[in-house]
């Protein structure tokens, strides 16, 4: 497995694992032996940078991935999130809350979930209004000089922010959406964090599985799965970006890759400090998608996968309206 940087020294494997579709994000979830049995196995395979959040059960994903990773805990990175507004219960508001007494509250519970001493990254999960970014990155940078977090990160926070934050508190990571099949990062983000030495983590870079063409337009989710909420997922949308996935396989072909090889292989090769995070709940997709580690594209195809996958026109906005409400801030 090859490794990046991110920002502030931190070196990763230069694919990790988003862990949270196997407590229940796509559904069901994935029985607990499996999940444990997924996430040692891309360990076993060389990825080294596993991320999670308080959200994501709530807790019931910090509880899996600090079960799975014990083991080896000083062979990996983990990450996890503070910043919605959820009591020690579960039950959440909905809304956005980093206060710096909670922020310090949820770091100690986390600490305990994931059976660590230290949060190796700590990423504010949404940027809450209601608190200056300046308060919100004095109080990681305390918990950081007290040994409980080892370095600051954003999600899906604006260049603005970015900058207010990584003046009081640098910045090791700045997690957004990225992938061919949502472009934007490129226009203000990538240039902002290359100039600022800050390394970029792009969730959902394979579009929640569209990119892998495995999804059509007569696919039906489960129930509870979050894509029936995503109007980028609507049956209509579908079949109008599907001509995404029908670029990718027309370049995967020759290559004898995959679209997912081929849409990862693209991201890795947009900045050297990009490190995708891929979730999945099959050995054989992990495979699959570190595979792209060691697929170098060559020039002309990534100029042609660039310009033509820019003049599609996809449809369907990639949040729902109140969760899109929460990003850019």
């Amino acid at each position: 497995m090859k490794t990046r940087e991110l920002g502030q020294g931190m070196s990763v494997s230069a694919l990790g694992l988003g862990c949270m579709g196997l407590t229940g994000v796509y559904g069901s979830g994935t029985p607990e032996s499996d999940a444990i049995a997924l996430i040692r196995a891309a360990h076993d395979r060389g990825v080294t940078l596993f991320d999670t959040a308080e959200a994501y059960g709530p807790f019931a994903n910090e509880i899996l991935v600090g079960r799975a990773l014990a083991p080896i805990r000083e062979k990996v990175v983990i990450a996890t999130k503070f910043g919605f507004d959820i009591a020690a219960d579960g039950t959440r508001t909905g809304g956005t809350n980093s206060r710096p007494a909670h922020i310090r509250a949820v770091a100690e519970a986390a600490l305990k979930r994931l059976r660590v001493e230290k949060i190796d990254l700590f990423y504010q999960h949404r940027v809450d209004p209601a608190v200056p970014i300046e308060d919100v990155a004095g109080t990681v940078g305390e918990l950081i000089t007290e040994g409980k977090v080892g370095h600051f990160g954003l999600s899906e926070a604006s260049p603005a922010t970015i900058r207010r934050a990584h003046a009081v508190q640098p910045l090791t990571a700045v997690q957004s959406e990225y992938s061919l099949f949502w472009r934007e990062p490129e226009v203000e983000l990538l240039p902002t964090l290359a100039d600022l030495g800050i390394g970029f983590v792009p969730f959902s870079p394979l579009g929640a599985g569209f990119l892998t063409g495995a999804i059509t337009a007569t696919t039906v989710f489960p129930p509870g799965d979050f894509r029936n909420n995503v109007p980028r997922f609507s049956a209509q949308a579908r079949a109008a970006n599907v001509a995404l996935v029908d670029l990718l396989k027309t370049i995967a072909a020759p290559l004898n890759a995959t679209p997912a090889q081929v849409a990862l292989a693209w991201l890795l090769a947009q900045a050297p400090r990009i490190v995708p995070i891929p979730g999945t709940t099959r050995l054989s997709r992990l495979e699959e998608n570190l595979g792209a580690v060691d697929l170098t594209l060559p020039q002309d195809i990534l100029a042609r996968l660039t310009a033509e996958s820019a003049a599609l026109s996809l449809q369907g906005e990639r949040l729902p309206a109140a969760s899109l409400a929460m990003t850019g801030l």
